[in-house]
């Protein structure tokens, strides 16, 4: 089992190696521990992986009564803004339930629906939802592409607070069990699939591609000029692995070839059908 955990480790070591740019990436078995880590405690610009922790807070204020998941809220035009996602297109007027707006913001990216329910929760609110999520090294300053003129810095987070994100979903120890396992699968509708899963296996269905039944990734990415980042949990052989990738001073291209071997070499670890003994 520490050979097949080692052997782990050493792949993943050389594929971090020939990268291109920056990374810190953390693999983890849920109930096991941490399998392979880089650059943990780093900071990167967030770009919209914080979009998870916003999800989280918005789940956390609808179970305390704040709001109602299925509240419907308008679209204003001074909401629409530009960049990932579909609703800056539409009509101002069209109403949407919070957990529309939630699924737009995580599967789409949709920046709109994101500064949306960012001002339906507060920054406290974002802030706080953080903290007890274990990102505490991470930071939350500003919505999606708004630029205000006393506000220079940017959103931040860390591989390792992402990955303790991920672990209290992936447990259930946010919140509730059953919010998680509904933030869970929010993710698993990621419709942005270039990245960890895009090596995956693929069934052949009649002469279709389908995605192969023996793996599920819960996922979110985020990526600017010279920033590719994915993380996610990705399920497969009965086990659960939290991986998170962030990157910079990265062409996309590369860095998206970098983000799928790390997603291959995690589900072949899996395959071998050993513990990871590291952990």
């Amino acid at each position: 089992m520490m050979q097949q955990a080692e052997t782990l480790q050493g792949r993943l070591e050389q594929i971090i190696r020939n990268a291109q740019g920056t990374w810190g990436v953390v693999v983890e078995e849920i109930g096991k521990g941490i399998c392979f880590e880089h650059l943990p405690d780093k900071l990167f610009i967030a770009e919209s992986v914080i979009k998870v922790p916003i999800m989280a807070a918005v789940f956390a204020q609808a179970h305390q009564g704040a709001f109602s998941l299925d509240d419907r809220l308008p679209l204003r035009r001074e909401d629409l803004v530009k960049g990932s996602g579909l609703l800056f297109a539409l009509s101002p007027g069209l109403q949407l339930s919070v957990r529309e707006l939630v699924t737009l913001m995580i599967i789409q990216s949709d920046n709109t629906a994101t500064n949306i329910l960012i001002d339906l929760v507060g920054k406290e609110c974002v802030d706080q939802t953080m903290l007890e999520l274990g990102m505490e090294q991470s930071k939350y300053v500003r919505k999606l592409m708004i630029y205000p003129a006393d506000i220079d810095a940017n959103n931040r987070i860390t591989a390792g607070d992402v990955a303790r994100m991920l672990n209290r979903l992936a447990t259930g120890r946010f919140i509730h069990a059953h919010a998680c396992e509904d933030m869970v699968a929010i993710m698993k509708k990621q419709q942005f699939r270039n990245g960890l899963p895009s090596m995956l296996p693929v069934a052949d269905h009649n002469g279709k591609e389908e995605l192969a039944t023996d793996w599920e990734i819960a996922s979110k990415s985020g990526w600017d000029t010279g920033r590719q980042h994915d993380v996610g949990l990705l399920y497969t052989q009965g086990r659960c692995f939290a991986i998170t990738a962030l990157s910079q001073d990265v062409e996309a291209e590369e860095a998206l070839h970098t983000l799928a071997c790390v997603g291959r070499e995690v589900y072949e670890f899996a395959k071998r059908d050993e513990f990871c003994g590291g952990c």
